[in-house]
């Protein structure tokens, strides 16, 4: 149904805050539970309450198929997933995939996480030019990983040489962009320093930075194009015996840390003030290396600012539905679509006439939070009706309009 823009803005405005099905749903690298410190075991946890809900792999137990892309066979049946313990993880919703990255081995891995007959399913790809750590050493093992804003996967190694990004396709691209870089004003405290600045977990927020939780409790803000990280402060609230290994957003846009060393429950904190309070009665048994969720930190923040962005982009008197063509009739040679806030990732617009003659075929991404997509008539087509279909990535229609250009 359609309405006037004027008469529906807080309508319109809510519909801009994206509601995830099961938003604390977060998975969790953990050992056997019996006091151990085997983080193999992967585990589902409700994020608000601290809890483990499903074990999803355990490295004793289930039974799993295996691929490896690089040389497209399956791989041997010794081949296993979570082998020398695994410290970063990411979880890609949009594709219900696990990343992940076992310590001292140069391959990406992934499952998917709508496990079949309780027999989960491993991919695996090289990660270009990576060279593990040695036993005994740390420094290129790979413990921090999110999936950002951008929809792109982010890892980084223990000393902050290599800030790796790939995608979240059925093949990922890998590209390592190099080393981080200290801002001027961490004043000494590096963000390659291994006493300080090792280990831990990343999260990312709705704005495109990354944010490193070291297993020290220190926290650097990173700049994903200029790879500047900024110290931000050191965690309080913690047990002084609390290591920080893992850390994921929930579903209130609270930090949520698990250590992989002390047997003493999940945490949340605010980032803002970096104060971290005990969830009570959350789950001591597994320790945990790392954590991932798909929630973003500051995710309201940015609905509020775009959807006030919106509102002046779209004219008044506007006529739009829940995903709409504006302006239309076009007179110009551009038109804007909205999706109503429920639509990342990539999308074809196909535009053709009303005979089904194809007159342009666009690509465009679009990120978690932001609503509005702009796309250009590369030759503007004779005055008359044409048809605008939306597919989403994988192919389905999601808009199918009329628009008319003056």
């Amino acid at each position: 149904m359609k309405l006037k823009f004027l008469l529906a803005t807080g309508l319109l405005a809510s519909a801009f805050t994206v509601v995830a099905q099961n938003a604390n749903k977060g998975f969790a690298i953990t050992g056997d539970g019996n006091k151990d410190y085997m983080w193999m075991n992967i585990r589902q946890v409700d994020l608000g309450t601290g809890q483990i809900t499903n074990t999803v792999f355990d490295r004793n137990a289930t039974t799993y198929d295996i691929t490896r892309l690089n040389d497209n066979a399956t791989a041997t049946t010794n081949w296993f997933p979570t082998e020398s313990f695994v410290a970063a993880a990411a979880y890609d919703k949009r594709n219900e995939k696990l990343f992940f990255v076992p310590m001292r081995v140069g391959e990406l891995r992934w499952m998917d996480v709508n496990v079949k007959n309780n027999k989960p399913s491993f991919t695996s790809i090289n990660i270009p030019n990576y060279v593990p750590s040695p036993y005994g050493e740390e420094a290129n093992n790979i413990t921090r990983m999110v999936i950002a804003a951008d929809n792109n996967g982010y890892a980084i190694t223990n000393d902050g040489n290599h800030l790796y990004k790939f995608t979240t396709g059925k093949k990922p691209v890998i590209v390592d962009m190099g080393a981080l870089i200290d801002a001027d004003e961490n004043k000494g405290l590096s963000v390659h320093n291994k006493c300080s600045s090792w280990g831990g977990d990343m999260i990312a927020d709705a704005f495109g930075k990354l944010y490193i939780i070291a297993a020290t409790k220190s926290v650097f803000v990173v700049d994903v194009n200029t790879r500047v990280a900024t110290y931000k402060g050191t965690i309080t609230g913690l047990p002084a015996n609390y290591t920080t290994n893992g850390a994921a957003v929930n579903a209130n846009g609270d930090v949520v840390l698990c250590s992989a060393t002390a047997f003493d429950g999940y945490y949340k904190m605010n980032m803002a003030n970096l104060v971290a309070t005990k969830i009570e009665g959350s789950d001591v048994k597994y320790n945990a290396a790392d954590l991932a969720s798909s929630n973003l930190l500051l995710q309201k923040e940015a609905d509020q600012a775009r959807s006030k962005n919106i509102v002046a982009l779209i004219p008044a008197n506007t006529v739009v539905s829940e995903n709409a063509i504006f302006p239309n009739p076009v007179t110009g040679t551009t038109f804007s679509i909205l999706f109503a806030g429920k639509y990342d990732g990539m999308h074809t617009v196909i535009i053709t006439d009303l005979a089904g003659r194809n007159i342009q075929t666009v690509r465009t991404a679009v990120v978690k939070g932001q609503q509005v997509q702009q796309v250009n008539l590369r030759s503007r087509p004779t005055q008359g009706t044409y048809l605008v279909r939306v597919l989403n990535e994988k192919g389905v229609e999601i808009l199918s309009d009329k628009m008319v250009i003056l």
